[in-house]
């Protein structure tokens, strides 16, 4: 039962998330600066001390998490680089964007929110404890994925209902992932596995996605900020995290 209720805890995060990248459509490159900083900052202090703990407590060796993040890394690389390719030369079309690349991207933001929701629920599944440091992770990183689900349909020139639409099946991802978990059992060590998994995803997107995104204007005056809006959410997490470890 916690588990559905943390799983609807990131449905509100996440439309939260969407709606403010609607509001704020004309500043999308700030909010994704900070969106990329937060990412990087779940990573490093949500869920790789996450791992080490649960390693430390289950005895298992770490090493088997940190090659999940590498292929998590590169199979979303590939994914992009095979799935979401363009047919056209990008040096002939410098300026051009495509609504099926933003669907696309956006779909696969649900499907890794349906895989959170999973996450959510293998925590619960291994201990309380543990469940809740993961949901508070998913959900405080899916005010994230609401915004970039609705950013990346915007810079790709879809329209507002559809954006919302996509907004609306990432939301529900993440409650169905965790519902699913209610009809199986997993033992801790393929919490590991996944949570590196998952972080090898978040580096991707983050440092591939978002912070290309974020400087595509490509504005002198602004890098300074842009980098300080990065620095600024990685540090935002690193002080939750702190706070719940007391």
């Amino acid at each position: 039962m916690s588990a559905i209720i943390f799983s609807l805890a990131t449905f509100f995060s996440t439309c939260i998330g969407g709606l403010l990248a609607l509001k704020f459509r004309d500043r999308l490159h700030y909010l994704l600066s900070f969106t990329a900083g937060v990412l990087l900052g779940v990573v490093s202090f949500e869920i790789l001390p996450e791992i080490f703990t649960l390693a430390h407590d289950q005895r298992i060796d770490p090493i088997g998490a940190m090659v999940a993040m590498v292929v998590g890394f590169v199979l979303f690389h590939s994914l992009e680089k095979l799935v979401l390719i363009h047919h056209v030369h990008e040096s002939d079309y410098p300026a051009h964007h495509h609504p099926h690349v933003g669907i696309l991207s956006a779909l696969s933001l649900a499907g890794h929110s349906f895989m959170d929701g999973v996450g959510i629920g293998l925590g619960f599944q291994v201990s309380e404890s543990v469940g809740i440091i993961v949901a508070v992770a998913v959900i405080s990183h899916d005010l994230c994925d609401g915004f970039n689900t609705v950013s990346l349909m915007l810079v790709n020139h879809n329209t507002t209902r559809r954006s919302i639409a996509m907004l609306l099946l990432d939301a529900i991802a993440p409650v169905l992932g965790v519902a699913s978990t209610l009809f199986f059992q997993a033992p801790s060590s393929v919490l590991i596995l996944y949570l590196g998994f998952f972080a090898g995803f978040l580096l991707y997107i983050g440092a591939s996605d978002i912070l290309p995104e974020a400087h595509s204007q490509n504005r002198p005056a602004t890098t300074l900020s842009l980098i300080g809006l990065t620095c600024v959410g990685a540090a935002f997490i690193f002080c939750s995290a702190t706070v719940l470890s007391l």
